[in-house]
């Protein structure tokens, strides 16, 4: 009687806890979409600021430009690199925040091991929490974004930033985040978003030249130089092109950050989606189990109680 007692008990409460998880990957699936609809909607103006700068560039220009410096192009080293990691500020997703959290891991290491002193910059509770438990020094860190980035927070977090590239004291600034390619795939993204580089073009396919990233290199965000199977649009430019560069180029900077939070909270609900699906599975499958373990415990009780009550009977008739 004492395990048909243990096994309703643990039918109860897996039969709560997969209630819950059923809610969660509903609210999930409610919020995933709204964070889809944000990461479809900031592609358009960051294809459009693309192709304006691509048809602005110009070498000369790019040696007047700031934000266009390249540290080591010359040969030179890189001595220090700002790297911008965004994480969620909730768990039950999965392995979301521990792969974000590895691949910050390998791109600082990959860093320090060519001689640069690398600023740690944190977006999200899960990154902080492990980073601080690790003792590793912090140089900002931001857990009030939540899921609902805008481009007032990517200007908070990159404005510092383009200040220190600008007065030389960084040389480049990297951001890892969940590159958003589905509901189920949102692989860790190193990508290089200071300085920005120009691409140069092999077989009609864009390739960066000397940015470290796992993004693919027709999705990298560098400046695209107008080639022989691209026509040059034919702009009328006012003020200037230099006048307009000035105003573009941070502009350009942002939307990278901002990309890159809108499609991290976009993935962080593509993660607790699935990973809430598998939970409310595997718990449908613990209690049919459980159910089953039950129904024959408390068939072997009734057989036992039987078969006590029909040899009680046979010892009063004999």
């Amino acid at each position: 009687m004492a395990q048909a007692r243990e096994l309703r008990r643990r039918i109860r409460s897996v039969q709560s806890t997969r209630q819950i998880t059923k809610t969660m990957e509903m609210v999930a699936t409610s919020k995933l979409k709204r964070a889809q609809d944000r990461v479809v909607g900031a592609r358009p103006y960051a294809q459009a600021l693309t192709q304006v700068i691509a048809d602005l560039y110009a070498p000369d220009r790019a040696e007047r430009f700031p934000l266009l410096r390249q540290p080591g192009a010359a040969g030179g080293k890189i001595r220090r690199v700002a790297v911008l990691l965004c994480t969620a500020n909730r768990g039950l997703c999965g392995a979301f925040n521990a792969n974000l959290i590895r691949e910050a891991r390998r791109r600082i290491a990959d860093l320090e091991a060519q001689g640069a002193q690398v600023d740690l910059h944190l977006v999200g509770k899960k990154g902080v929490g492990f980073f601080k438990y690790s003792k590793r020094p912090i140089a900002s860190q931001r857990v009030d974004i939540g899921d609902r980035p805008t481009a007032e927070h990517a200007q908070e977090l990159i404005a510092p930033l383009i200040a220190q590239f600008e007065s030389g004291a960084l040389d480049a600034v990297d951001v890892v985040y969940a590159r958003f390619n589905s509901a189920i795939a949102t692989p860790p993204t190193v990508q290089r978003v200071l300085p920005v580089e120009p691409v140069r073009r092999s077989g009609g396919q864009a390739v960066e030249s000397g940015a470290a990233t796992t993004a693919r290199p027709a999705d990298r965000p560098s400046v695209d130089r107008p080639t022989a199977d691209r026509p040059t649009a034919d702009y009328i430019l006012k003020p200037s092109a230099d006048a307009i560069l000035e105003q573009l180029l941070p502009l350009y900077v942002r939307n990278q950050i901002y990309r890159a939070l809108v499609e991290t909270a976009a993935g962080f609900y593509g993660a607790q989606r699935t990973a809430m699906k598998n939970a409310t599975d595997n718990a449908g499958d613990m209690l049919d189990l459980l159910r089953r373990t039950y129904n024959r415990a408390r068939q072997a009780q009734i057989t036992q109680e039987l078969a006590e009550i029909v040899g009680g009977a046979e010892a009063l008739n004999g």
